[in-house]
């Protein structure tokens, strides 16, 4: 299910807090506050690679948070399960006391809703869903069960994202913050390539 181009799905989570306090029955837009913000989803607590990208994506959350990307980690399980598991030391294989949100999606209505179900282990994919602050999805980045994902480029696409919004410019290949951009017209494309490609 392609998103991009269109709004945010709303839904209703429960999730535990980065401070380890629970919270019931929020509404994802109320939850948003008109910012942007990232949906992590992940397959399972508890498993391999998923550790390595919470824990990446906790390591990176100044970068988000100067943004003022909020963040949401996802998965099937409950936010008892989440909870209990930021309680193991990361020496231990745990994920530590994180300071983002995790939401519950034991019904896996919010996976599906976004389209990132497995079709046959009816867990989350890895999934990177990128909402800007009027609520429309800019960017997925879906990626399968043992692929884990690069937190620099989720935070490169936000700055993107900024980019265009704020310039009305567009943004080519491996473009990064404070890199030149191009103008959206011929003579933009040709100057880009001319002095940035050639």
């Amino acid at each position: 299910m392609i998103l991009v181009g269109h709004h945010a799905p709303d839904f209703r989570f429960n999730y535990v807090t980065g401070l380890n306090e629970f919270k019931k029955n929020q509404s994802f837009q109320d939850y948003r506050r008109s910012q942007p913000c990232l949906i992590f989803f992940y397959p399972l607590d508890f498993t391999f690679v998923c550790p390595s990208e919470l824990i990446a994506l906790d390591k990176a959350m100044s970068e988000f948070n100067s943004r003022g990307i909020k963040v949401l980690a996802v998965s099937i399980d409950s936010e008892f399960a989440h909870c209990a598991w930021k309680k193991i030391p990361i020496e231990q294989g745990g994920i530590g006391q994180i300071s983002f949100d995790m939401a519950a999606d034991v019904s896996h209505q919010i996976c599906q809703m976004y389209g990132v179900e497995h079709p046959d282990a009816k867990i989350a994919l890895r999934a990177a869903i990128l909402i800007d602050a009027k609520g429309m999805v800019k960017a997925q980045l879906v990626h399968d069960l043992p692929i884990g994902r690069n937190i620099d480029e989720v935070i490169r696409i936000f700055d993107a994202i900024e980019h265009v919004s704020k310039h009305g410019e567009v943004c080519p290949a491996n473009w990064s913050k404070g890199q030149k951009a191009m103008v959206p017209t011929a003579d933009g494309v040709q100057t880009y390539l001319k002095y940035h490609m050639a």
